[in-house]
């Protein structure tokens, strides 16, 4: 048995087993293979839909870019982590620079890598992708069971623990200030309460795909390709054949050179929001209105550090388990924009990267690293005809990136945000607090923090804004001129190829999205297992 701490690594126990995962960087000359059903991505969509395509008896192939990391691997090392586990090492930004985009690249996708934060789509947000864009299916109502059956899947519960001082401090300052908050829901079975989930689970707690779906899938026979790059579509006339993929080296960036075309009935784009337009941008589908790539949502995020008197190590225990959602509807879904108030982890390198400061500013702040706390606002992007998005484009060597515009209505919600924040951590009882802004002065009192906010210019560069929820680009419904698929997922104009993963939302979600992934995928790839079992 293969251990980490006494810890089994199920998913090296299965190889040893005969699962079929292969390792494409390795591959010594060009490989063709047949399938039933080819996903590409390992993620929350793709990693879903592997297994219940699988069980129904079909012929499955997994395409994930990143390298395969699991428990025994996962050392909890910041160094190594960023660099394995993310797409860009890390770095993945917007086109300008201005947004750093955190996005899972590794078997199980974000998965593998996210803070467990589980939410069911508010109910506002669906009554507005039907509204607005015809999507049909998906109510409330009909969402129900699809949440319960992946709630059940993976665990998702409320966090039976204590939160740790980093998350107490947002209860605190909203019980003080009568504002609602809430306790987390996350999917995880024997937490350690380690505080390290970024960094991938050593403990196997963490209910990813990577140690629940993608394993029963494997078990059902299906094969696996890591270190494969999805390249461009395979296509005959308007019916889509398979994909063509390239080996990725060790160092998970440059191609080897060596190609692996995978010829299937089926193909399922899972590679998540930027990926999954990008792919499909390469192949130059049919896109007559030129929907691919835009209405790409963030949750785009701004944060407030908050100085505390006493210890709070922001780095330990869970990452998220105390959420407030008094902001994000209070203006109706076409209002004002809301946002979700939240804290992160702070572990030391990310600290260092995102207060923005170098020399002895920088080394003032870390010698308060164990005292500091971190309130993030994830904004509600998409739901005002001032929030339009950003838009994925390739660059000259056809990898993707993203153009996230500004506009006042924006600018609007993240200064709201700001104030918020600091309010919140005054009223829990933070000597100082500064807001992620190169123009901005460390505050010791509310009033001083309110003056400050209002005076400075919310502009990209100066403001230090972030992401790790990337949605849409694929937007679903039946609105032909505004949508990329139909509400099943299916592609339009092309046949026998369907996106299942968050790619497909019309607008963020305004919630953690990963169980809107779970349940929607759950619901997509089940009736698309029917479909092609007839």
């Amino acid at each position: 048995m293969i251990q980490v701490a006494g810890i089994a690594d199920r998913f090296r126990e299965g190889m040893a087993a005969g699962w079929q995962v292969i390792d494409a960087g390795a591959l010594r000359q060009d490989t063709d293979i047949e399938c039933d059903v080819v996903i590409i991505g390992s993620g929350a969509g793709g990693g879903t839909s592997a297994e219940i395509l699988s069980a129904a008896g079909l012929a499955v192939v997994i395409v994930e870019e990143g390298p395969l990391r699991t428990s025994n691997d996962f050392s909890m090392d910041e160094r190594t982590a960023y660099r394995d586990l993310y797409q860009e090492g890390a770095a993945r930004s917007s086109d300008d620079g201005a947004i750093m985009i955190l996005q899972g690249r590794t078997v199980g996708g974000s998965t593998t890598v996210n803070w467990t934060s589980s939410f069911r789509t508010p109910e506002p947000t669906l009554a507005t992708w039907a509204g607005v864009f015809g999507v049909r299916g998906a109510s409330a109502t009909e969402m129900a069971p699809w949440f319960e059956r992946m709630e059940q899947r993976l665990d998702i519960q409320p966090w039976p623990l204590p939160a740790n001082a980093n998350n107490a401090s947002l209860a605190l300052g909203c019980e003080r200030l009568g504002l609602q908050h809430g306790v987390m829901r996350r999917n995880v079975r024997g937490c350690w309460n380690l505080g390290y989930c970024g960094m991938g689970c050593p403990t196997n707690a963490k209910q990813s795909m990577l140690v629940t779906t993608l394993p029963a899938a494997l078990g059902h026979g299906a094969r696996l390709y890591h270190h494969a790059r999805a390249w461009r579509l395979l296509t005959q006339g308007d019916r889509v054949s398979g994909v063509a993929c390239v080996g990725m080296h060790a160092d998970h960036q440059r191609p080897t050179g060596v190609a692996l075309r995978i010829h299937a009935r089926h193909t399922v784009l899972a590679g998540g929001g930027i990926n999954s337009p990008a792919l499909l941008l390469r192949s130059q589908v049919p896109d007559p209105y030129r929907n691919i790539g835009r209405r790409t949502f963030l949750h785009l995020v701004d944060a407030s550090r908050a100085d505390f008197d006493s210890v709070i190590d922001a780095g330990h225990g869970a990452p998220q388990s105390v959420y407030s959602d008094h902001f994000v509807w209070q203006d109706g879904a076409a209002g004002a924009m809301g946002y979700k108030l939240e804290v992160m982890p702070l572990h030391p390198g990310l600290t260092a990267s995102l207060l923005g400061e170098s020399g002895e500013d920088l080394h003032t702040s870390m010698l308060r690293y164990r005292s500091m706390s971190m309130m993030i606002a994830l904004m509600r992007d998409g739901f005002h005809e001032q929030s339009l998005g950003g838009r994925v484009e390739l660059r000259a060597d056809g990898t993707p990136t993203l153009h996230y515009p500004l506009t006042d209505y924006v600018r609007d919600g993240l200064r709201r945000g700001l104030l918020s924040m600091a309010e919140i951590q005054f009223a829990a009882g933070a000597k100082e607090v500064r807001p992620l802004h190169r123009d901005a002065v460390a505050c010791t009192s509310w009033a001083q923090a309110r003056s400050v906010i209002e005076g400075l210019g919310m502009e990209k560069l100066r403001l230090r804004l972030g992401a790790a929820h990337i949605m849409g680009g694929c937007a679903m419904g039946e609105d032909e001129q505004r949508c990329v698929t139909d509400s099943d997922g299916q592609l339009r104009h092309m046949r026998q190829i369907s996106v299942i993963d968050g790619s497909l939302f019309p607008t963020s979600i305004g919630a953690n999205p990963q169980l809107s992934i779970y349940a929607l995928a759950a619901k997509l790839a089940t009736a698309l297992a029917q479909r092609l079992r007839a």
